[in-house]
């Protein structure tokens, strides 16, 4: 027999173009088609990786110092005096302001203070009985002393402690949180 009309020996299609076999052509495609494959897992791996490590990578902002008012108003403080100050929180493009209370104590050196008003248990609002004469916890009853020492309670700490500065007269406070349930003061934010 012949030759085949169409240029096949055996049953084989012959390569049109000289110096190329069907089987080159294949394994070409092949890696081609691999090396999408490659491009296209990475492009979509992208997201879930930044997904992954954003915790680790995140970094909060800068919180700026917020006014507490003139340390003339505190020389004669003999009990805490709460105080709400303004937090200007700047993220990106978008800046917020809220409102937090602290208390302005003195410890038992007679420095002046500035506590949280979270508890450090699980983050109820920490209010001031005057009464009793210290700072009880409405959500599961810890008790503090006036400057913020931990007397009783579920509360493995004693209340949060602030930054504060002087600056012409004022004290400025530089907001935080803390982790709850932990016995050590631990900055989160």
């Amino acid at each position: 027999m012949g030759e085949d009309a169409g240029g096949s020996e055996n049953g084989i299609l012959q390569a049109s173009a000289p110096g190329l076999s069907l089987e080159s052509r294949r394994s070409f495609l092949g890696v081609l088609l691999g090396l999408g494959s490659v491009f296209v897992g990475a492009l979509l791996s992208i997201p879930l990786l930044r997904f992954a490590l954003f915790p680790l990578l995140r970094r909060t902002t800068e919180l700026k110092d917020s006014p507490v008012g003139a340390l003339t108003e505190f020389s004669s403080l003999n009990e805490p005096v709460m105080r709400t100050i303004q937090i200007e929180q700047l993220d990106g493009w978008r800046k917020t302001i809220s409102e937090k209370v602290v208390y302005v104590t003195k410890d038992s050196q007679g420095q002046l203070r500035v506590l949280t008003s979270i508890c450090p248990h699980l983050g109820c609002t920490v209010p001031w009985n005057k009464e009793k004469r210290e700072f009880i916890c409405p959500c599961h009853g810890a008790t503090f002393t006036p400057d913020g020492t931990r007397v009783s309670g579920p509360s493995l700490r004693g209340m949060d402690p602030l930054e504060t500065s002087v600056q012409n007269g004022q004290l400025l406070v530089r907001f935080q949180y803390f982790r709850q349930l932990v016995s050590d003061r631990e900055v989160i934010g």
